[in-house]
């Protein structure tokens, strides 16, 4: 799975003018499940979404994890991850789960973060979603696992 984590004061994600996901102090987080991808792939992001220390500390260092801060998260699926732009300039999704595997895949690492004790809230799967968000610092992380 792919992931691009961004450090918040605030998110939101909107579907047709209504908000549907938001989050406080924390942090968004876009993802995408990419072919071959498990549920073991799903958790173990999860994992290291959890355990990312990328929150300043009383020192001024990014030390602390989400769950030190009382962080939430806001999750949305975003299938461009799997972009291949290595040819052309159209890219190609290909590389990607196919819907049902992504959503489901999807799912399960919201569920994986609320287990972990992150209030979470998403976008819908699939939608045409506007993403507003205050990016802190700004900290951008890709991750893959």
């Amino acid at each position: 799975m792919k992931a691009v984590i961004q450090r918040v004061t605030e998110a939101r994600v909107d579907i047709d003018g209504v908000t549907v996901g938001r989050c406080g102090t924390g942090l968004m987080i876009l993802v995408c499940a990419m072919e071959g991808d498990t549920e073991d792939n799903a958790r173990a992001l999860a994992e290291r979404v959890a355990k990312l220390r990328i929150f300043v500390d009383e020192a001024g260092k990014m030390n602390r994890a989400i769950t030190d801060v009382g962080g939430e998260a806001l999750v949305v699926s975003q299938f461009t991850l799997a972009a291949d732009t290595s040819r052309g300039n159209r890219p190609g999704f290909s590389t990607a789960a196919r819907p049902e595997v992504g959503e489901a895949l999807y799912e399960h690492f919201v569920t994986c973060l609320r287990d972990l004790g992150i209030a979470t809230q998403t976008g819908r799967f699939g939608a045409d979603m506007a993403v507003h968000l205050v990016n802190d610092g700004p900290v951008t992380i890709p991750m893959e696992r």
